[in-house]
């Protein structure tokens, strides 16, 4: 008997954008805000303490996490990479 497996194949639509950073780093969580990902510091938290956030793909669970110039970060389908 053989088993057929069928695989799903999902295609996510990811837009980036890129941020240009005038300083040497940025607060993760401050990032989060200031692209209008969410609108409140508060959520900016919560999205980040139940690993949503994922800086160069992996998942990222530091509030203040310094972001720099280089790193890409990803929250579900929006990605911005700094510049």
């Amino acid at each position: 008997m053989r088993l057929r497996r069928k695989f799903c194949h999902l295609i996510f639509f990811v837009q980036q954008d890129t941020f240009q950073l005038t300083k040497e780093f940025i607060p993760l969580n401050q990032l989060i805000k200031l692209l209008g990902w969410t609108e409140t510091g508060g959520q900016s938290h919560e999205l980040i303490d139940h690993g949503f956030v994922l800086v160069n793909g992996v998942v990222e669970t530091q509030r203040r996490k310094k972001i720099v110039k280089g790193m890409v970060v990803q929250i579900e389908e929006q990605k911005v990479v700094i510049e």
